[in-house]
């Protein structure tokens, strides 16, 4: 293509030059000019016809080439957009149940939280906290013991002194029975847990707290340890793991005088484990009980044993004085039969020889 653009360009300038040159009167230069003019002009027709041609040409691949890149790009973006609409449609369905899923736990903490203020309405009365504390007492009593067990607990348990006790149990020597009551010393806990409290108001209310707390081991030493009656101890239960912490961290003095009045203070964990420890030890004591009726069964299986073994060789020395006999008679028997045989034998011979004479 180049070349033949070249070429066209010397044409046209010698064209030029002959035209600038040429001579007005010159036929034959006329002449040769004009042919020359024809040839140039058909040259340029031809070279425009082959450089539209392959202008044409060129388009149509080029046009070509671009239609099959945008078809595969076409394809590319089309993939790439299915791709990413599946991974956009997955992501939101995942949202989607996240988001039903933050819904549901929505409306469970909305719940929860109204249970949690019934709960709260619950424990600022006085007489609703105390029912509060009588359930979990009993609910770790049948978690323990089982329901309705009279014979190792019972609820509501009243005393030779008339006071009645949340529960009692009846532990095995020398703890003894034993009374549990439930007290849940609150309002002084709130105010001693307060934040913002400087020390004055901080050591006021822990005095206060333990002013409360004393008066209940005291209400419990006096009306549940009976002498003769009673363990000469008792449980304070109280239902909130918090304040038993605080006591156990804290009050370490709570902690003196509850013992030195043999008032043992427990929560729901340390509960359980004594109870669950008391049962462990009645199930022993049940044991030992039936063992002891076992090995008394057992010797009473040793002697009638022993009188079976006296009867068995009794009978034993009597089949065998039956076998001896037994065997004497078989002996016996077995003679009888061969002298029965041989008098058989005789009485045949008799007759044959009765029978010979005859013939003779």
């Amino acid at each position: 293509m180049e070349y033949a653009i070249i070429g066209l360009l010397v044409l046209v300038v010698v064209l030029l030059i002959v035209l600038i040159f040429k001579k007005p009167n010159n036929n034959e230069v006329n002449e040769k000019l004009h042919r020359t003019e024809i040839n140039v002009i058909k040259e340029i027709n031809d070279f425009r016809n082959d450089f539209s041609s392959d202008i044409n040409r060129d388009f149509n691949n080029l046009n070509d080439r671009i239609e099959r890149k945008l078809n595969l790009i076409n394809q590319k973006v089309n993939e790439k957009l299915e791709d990413g609409f599946d991974k956009t449609n997955k992501t939101f369905t995942e949202v989607m149940n996240r988001l039903a899923r933050i819904d549901e736990a929505q409306k469970k903490i909305d719940g929860l939280g109204n249970e949690i203020v019934s709960l709260e309405g619950i424990l600022t009365d006085k007489k609703s906290r105390g029912i509060f504390g009588e359930v979990n007492l009993y609910h770790i009593l049948s978690s323990i013991f089982g329901e309705k067990n009279d014979k190792i607990y019972q609820t509501q348990y009243t005393l030779s002194n008339d006071t009645i006790a949340d529960a009692i149990v009846f532990g095995p020597e020398p703890l003894g029975t034993i009374c549990i009551d439930s007290k849940f010393p609150l309002e002084n806990y709130r105010r001693l847990v307060e934040k913002g409290l400087t020390n004055s108001e901080k050591e006021a209310r822990s005095k206060a707290f333990e002013a409360d707390v004393k008066k209940h081991i005291d209400a419990i030493a006096s009306k549940y340890i009976i002498a003769g009656e009673t363990s000469d101890q008792a449980i304070m239960f109280l239902p909130a793991e918090a304040i038993f912490a605080e006591i156990n961290a804290y009050h370490t003095s709570l902690i003196k005088y509850a013992a030195s009045k043999k008032v043992w203070l427990t929560s729901p964990t340390t509960l359980m484990s004594l109870l669950t420890i008391i049962q462990s030890v009645l199930m022993g004591l049940e044991r030992d009980k039936y063992t002891s009726v076992i090995h008394e069964e057992l010797n009473k299986l040793g002697i009638e044993f022993s009188r079976y073994r006296d009867r068995w060789d009794k009978l034993s020395r009597s089949i065998q004085t039956v076998s001896n006999d037994v065997e004497n008679i078989h002996k016996t028997t077995e003679k009888i039969t061969k002298r029965f045989d041989s008098i058989s034998n005789v009485k045949i011979e008799n007759e044959e020889n009765l029978i010979d004479m005859d013939e003779e």
